[in-house]
């Protein structure tokens, strides 16, 4: 009998373009006095500027401007960043980190397909279950979950959580004590998921698509979350008033419009500035199939303008309305569900089972809810924030955050701030005391940890 072969296919293939061209990165301290330019010279290839804003974005950094250019078959971008504060990129960590991963090293080894930024919060949390869940947002409804997972003894090692019109998506990452999960919680595995289905469907006729579901493995929280967004259509509020009032001044502007003798369609974003803008955008464009080409991102002040040259994955521009006024629904719903109305609550304390539904239950007992909140597990330490506004809709009172300060601050650290992204300033809120330094947007908690372990 005669033999067949199929063809062969060496498996370095794959990168010999990048080995041949390997991607140049610089960072540059000396160009500029405000800020640290990073440098991105490379073959282009689907996805990548979400890679690279994503790694820049993991590391806690703040893109001021970036200039993004793609024709041709070759990526070129220029990102001006700084750190948290406002300062030039000096640790060396960071810098070294950001060189690994957009470097050669990065393309040949996998390092941007397995890179840990913000999968499980700051740091690897060894086995765990991930929890998916989404459904209708309601007072209290963090403190329900997390309360069944505390009396099946899960521990929460990281999770986020997000709403955003009425809607709520989280995405937790649970162990047994911090031991891995064994085939002998197979059953309690299956029993919570009852019991989040549940309670995230609230009444045997609510038909909005609630549901938890389990995986094990890794993605990365951030888009992942905005992903569930999209899948359960949270961008089409309808009639239905959103739940932050917008002042016209902060109320995104997005349009698009024909540049027709390049062949692009272009999105111009004007907005109010915050961290991770630039990533919420790209994420949704990239996941919506569209490609960007060219990009200009400039911040002035507390304002934002964003522009992208884009075309759709098989190289169409948008012609239909339909199709244009979906993509400005779903940028504008990417940029609100970060926005943050109320206070937030930076929290340290020793990590164990029922830590967060303890804390939960702390904030509706005292009429509060969470719009959106972050946790994070490094070794022995929990590190939460909580974004909280009050329940009814008013300003959170002075007495309430004082109330706060007795139940939770005599266990562990507690830092109360006003929510620097707020969408609405309301002039008879309570007014807190700032503490511990600069206002921080993201769930990396700096000096307050410090000052915790010490």
């Amino acid at each position: 009998m005669a033999r067949s072969y199929g063809p062969y296919f060496d498996p370095d293939y794959e990168t010999l373009s990048i080995r041949i061209n390997p991607p140049r990165v610089s960072v540059d301290n000396a160009s500029s006095k405000d800020c640290t330019l990073v440098k991105v010279d490379s073959i282009n290839k689907p996805g990548i500027l979400l890679e690279v804003v994503q790694i820049l974005t993991d590391l806690d950094l703040v893109i001021t401007k970036a200039y993004i250019s793609s024709d041709g078959g070759w990526f070129m971008d220029v990102f001006h960043v700084t750190d948290q504060h406002g300062n030039k990129v000096t640790d060396s960590n960071t810098i070294g980190h950001i060189q690994k991963a957009l470097g050669p090293e990065g393309y040949t080894s996998g390092i941007l397909k397995t890179w840990p930024g913000r999968k499980v919060g700051e740091s690897s949390v060894g086995d765990y279950t991930t929890i998916e869940l989404i459904g209708r947002d309601r007072p209290g409804l963090l403190s329900e979950i997390s309360a069944v997972l505390a009396n099946l003894h899960f521990n929460v090692a990281a999770a986020e959580v997000w709403t955003h019109n009425r809607r709520i998506a989280c995405v937790l990452y649970i162990n047994d004590n911090c031991s891995s999960l064994d085939e002998d919680e197979e059953s309690r595995l299956c029993v919570m998921e009852e019991q989040l289905n549940n309670i995230l469907r609230g009444r045997e006729d609510d038909e909005s698509g609630a549901h938890a579901t389990l995986s094990v493995g890794s993605t990365h929280v951030d888009r992942r979350l905005h992903q569930m967004f999209v899948a359960d259509r949270d961008y089409e509020g309808g009639c239905l008033e959103m739940e932050i009032e917008y002042p016209p001044n902060s109320k995104p502007d997005v349009r698009i419009e024909s540049c027709v003798e390049k062949g692009y369609s272009v999105v111009s974003v004007s907005c109010k500035d915050r961290p991770k803008l630039m990533f919420d955008i790209v994420c949704t464009l990239t996941d919506m199939q569209y490609a960007v080409f060219h990009a200009t991102i400039s911040s002035a002040g507390p304002s934002a303008s964003q522009e992208y040259f884009i075309r759709h994955m098989d190289g169409c521009t948008l012609e239909s309305e339909a199709e244009k006024e979906r993509v400005v629904k779903c940028i504008e719903a990417a940029i609100r569900r970060r926005i943050s109305d109320g206070f937030s609550l930076e929290l340290c304390a020793k990590d164990r089972v029922g830590l967060l539904s303890e804390v939960t239950r702390v904030l509706r007992e005292n009429g509060l809810s969470v719009t959106r909140a972050g946790v994070t597990t490094i070794g022995e330490k929990a590190k939460n924030v909580f974004y909280i506004r009050d329940a009814s809709g008013k300003p959170v009172e002075m007495k309430t955050i004082e109330r706060l300060r007795e139940e939770i601050g005599q266990t562990m650290m507690l830092n109360v701030k006003k929510d620097p992204t707020s969408a609405k300033k309301d002039p008879t809120s309570a007014k807190v005391p700032e503490t511990g330094g600069p206002v921080k947007t993201s769930f990396f908690f700096g000096g307050l940890l410090e000052k915790f372990l010490t």
